[in-house]
């Protein structure tokens, strides 16, 4: 730690100079952080120290190459960099700016000819990927729209079913009123039927004279009237042949006075009940 300790102190003056250094806790933990700082500083200084070195020398090296361009062209050309018109230092200029444009080493053909090349493409690489992408955001566009149409469809759709709801609910409520109505108006027959009954059995009508009888009594008679139809048909046939057509005119005078008693015997009950059922007060309906 003491070993430690004496690298970080002057580390620490290094690095703050003439300003204080902060106060600081001197423990194993912070002695280690501290150090771990000087040691990476002073590895990024040396690294630091190296590039300026080799950024020093590359300068010296260009320096040394323009000197002999410079003097080549005056002694081959009688040509000086003040020698020359102000289009020429413009084109000079140009081509320098475009060779540090182009990251290259120096402005011959050989080098700015595989510089552009290498433009042309990234150029052509960029163009594609852009074509991609509109392509890309033309489909977005075009599902876009189709989702907001599809949204307005659903839209409309939710007011018409609402609205529908609306009506069906309604129509729901006008149904139950109907149903409950129509369900006292039932239980009012009831209870209308009920006491005729009860008034019926009280004033000792015939049990042949209610109603459920002459129901009985009146299907009896249509299916005697049924049964009479092809009788008739069949009298009628032998009324045509030649033979005892005294002994058939009996016969069918008997059928007829039948016929005539059982429709005289429910007619007199059908106006004796008439006659002896008088209906209840009707019940107040709610």
């Amino acid at each position: 730690m003491e070993e430690k300790l004496n690298k970080v102190a002057p580390w620490l003056k290094k690095t703050f100079g003439d300003q204080p250094i902060p106060p600081y806790e001197v423990d194993p933990r912070t002695v280690d952080i501290l150090y771990e700082l000087a040691e990476c500083n002073e590895c990024r200084d040396g690294d630091a120290s190296l590039l300026i070195e080799d950024m020093k020398q590359k300068a010296a090296e260009y320096g040394s190459d323009g000197s002999y361009l410079q003097d080549l062209l005056t002694e081959s050309l009688n040509l000086s960099f003040s020698s020359l018109s102000k289009v020429s230092v413009t084109y000079l200029n140009n081509l320098v700016d475009t060779a540090i444009a182009l990251e290259t080493k120096d402005t011959s053909l050989a080098s700015f000819i595989p510089a552009i090349n290498d433009l042309t493409s990234d150029l052509c690489v960029t163009e594609s990927k852009n074509r991609d992408v509109e392509l890309e955001l033309s489909n977005l566009r075009r599902k876009l729209t189709s989702a907001l149409v599809l949204e307005k469809r659903l839209q409309d759709d939710l007011v018409k079913t609402e609205e529908l709801l609306v009506m069906e609910k309604a129509k729901a409520e006008s149904r139950t009123q109907n149903m409950k109505f129509l369900k006292d108006k039932s239980e009012d027959i009831k209870f209308r039927i009920k006491a005729a009954e009860e008034q019926l059995s009280a004033s000792g009508l015939d049990a042949s004279l209610t109603h459920e009888s002459l129901v009985k009594l009146s299907e009896k008679l249509a299916e005697i009237k049924k049964q009479a139809v092809p009788l008739k048909k069949k009298l009628e046939s032998y009324l045509d042949l030649t033979p005892s057509p005294s002994l058939a005119r009996v016969k069918i005078e008997e059928a007829k006075r039948e016929l005539e008693a059982l429709e005289a015997e429910f007619s007199t009950k059908v106006d004796m009940t008439a006659r002896s059922v008088v209906l209840p007060t009707k019940r107040p309906f709610t």
